[in-house]
């Protein structure tokens, strides 16, 4: 019996050719030389020498050791290039020619599969900033005044953007419990994760010129999950007046994929119903399509599930979010990353930081390896997602794994 091809994944893989999601891989033997490429089932094709081999048009594109150049060139691209890989794994005519390009898994090393420009992190999740704000402000609103009326976001720092693999070490920073009466400086004992969804932008714009929603695909190339981890304590003090610093820039943690809008196609889903009247420029009613994405995430602790945040429940759309941040005139440029901020659900199940898993440390999670309340040094956190995908598949949107280390 004939062995099976890798380009024929079994059956409800979640990574076959419905998907095609990019990402940059190195080999063994030549470890210095990244090269683009498209994951099938457990195996990676080398994008740039299959696009030689059969006479590609984008062979220049592909041929790169980033995502950059083929994000840069515009949805029209995106478009054909994608056609041309499913049809290249796909047709059996191709198949002896894109067989020997297939790289196992589990032999290659992954990195940054593009070059990032600028971050902005959103507050998007309407259960996780109801969750903070209970938490924090259990006399007064739980909601800020604006939430409602516009997407909440900070600029954070892309040069602290790593790959899923990439150890994490603990922050140092001042701290001040509400009891001391000065601050002291140490590594952070409120280490957290966060449990999000992160936009790549391809296709730059001008400044001085907004971006409406309906032009989302024509700027956004993909998406990928997104880990932007959190030291509570060393946040709790600083942050006041002007929001994040140092609690958030030590590191965020990105997949190695990128998932194409067009896998996505059948994960569109509507938001959560508005109750606030939006401005003309956030008013999404008539939108053509549905502005959620029914992205299905699981977070695991050293192997544990804790929590299984749905981002359907998101109040704030991508399109919304990148209408928001260009909407003063700021520009795009290719390899911006925006982020959703903490995806949370209504259920406790559903809290996608361990801030509100343990409602700020008071209520522990009983774990195997012990209690946690927040993250120790050892632990190991990995957020994975899937998504619906056409006729009853699956799109697996990879995984975004790190290993915290002492400071």
């Amino acid at each position: 019996m004939p062995e099976q091809s890798p380009l024929e994944p079994a059956e409800g893989d979640p990574f076959g050719p419905h998907n095609l999601p990019y990402g940059v891989f190195s080999t063994a033997d030549e470890p210095d030389r990244r090269r683009l490429g498209v994951r099938i089932g457990d195996h990676v094709l080398d994008a740039g020498a299959a696009a030689h081999a059969l006479g590609s048009p984008y062979a220049a594109l592909l041929a790169r050791p980033s995502l950059n150049p083929l994000m840069a060139a515009g949805r029209t691209a995106w478009r054909d290039v994608r056609r041309a890989l499913t049809a290249w794994v796909t047709v059996p005519a191709h198949r002896a020619d894109i067989e020997p390009l297939l790289h196992p898994l589990g032999s290659v090393t992954l990195h940054l599969p593009y070059e990032i420009a600028d971050y902005v992190d959103f507050y998007a999740s309407e259960h996780h900033a109801t969750n903070v704000g209970r938490i924090f402000r259990p006399d007064g609103d739980a909601l800020p005044a604006n939430w409602k009326h516009l997407p909440i976001g900070y600029h954070g720092r892309a040069g602290t953007i790593v790959v899923s693999g990439t150890d994490v070490t603990r922050p140092s920073g001042q701290r001040k419990a509400p009891a001391d009466p000065v601050p002291v400086f140490g590594p952070s004992v409120k280490l957290d994760i966060e449990a999000e969804v992160g936009f790549v932008v391809g296709t730059p714009s001008r400044q001085g010129s907004p971006v409406e929603q309906a032009s989302f695909r024509d700027h956004v190339f993909g998406l990928s999950l997104l880990n932007d981890w959190s030291a509570r304590d060393i946040q709790a003090w600083e942050y006041v007046p002007l929001g994040p610093f140092l609690g958030k820039s030590f590191a965020t943690s990105v997949s190695a994929w990128v998932t194409p809008l067009e896998a996505l196609d059948a994960a569109r889903v509507a938001p959560p119903a508005r109750t606030a009247e939006l401005l003309p420029y956030l008013d999404d009613a008539d939108a053509e399509e549905p502005g959620g994405f029914d992205l299905r995430i699981s977070v695991s602790l050293n192997g544990q599930v804790i929590s299984e945040p749905p981002f359907s429940t998101m109040y704030w759309t991508a399109a919304q979010q990148l209408t928001h941040m260009t909407v003063n005139g700021a520009s795009l440029r290719t390899g911006d990353l925006f982020a959703s901020g903490t995806v949370s659900g209504a259920e406790r199940e559903q809290r996608g930081s361990l801030l509100e898993l343990t409602w700020n440390g008071t209520e522990p999670l009983e774990l195997p390896a012990g209690k946690r309340t927040f993250l120790e040094d050892g632990d190991e956190v990995t957020l994975t997602a899937w998504a619906p995908g056409p006729d009853g598949t699956r799109v697996g949107l990879g995984e975004v794994t790190g290993r915290v280390v002492p400071a």
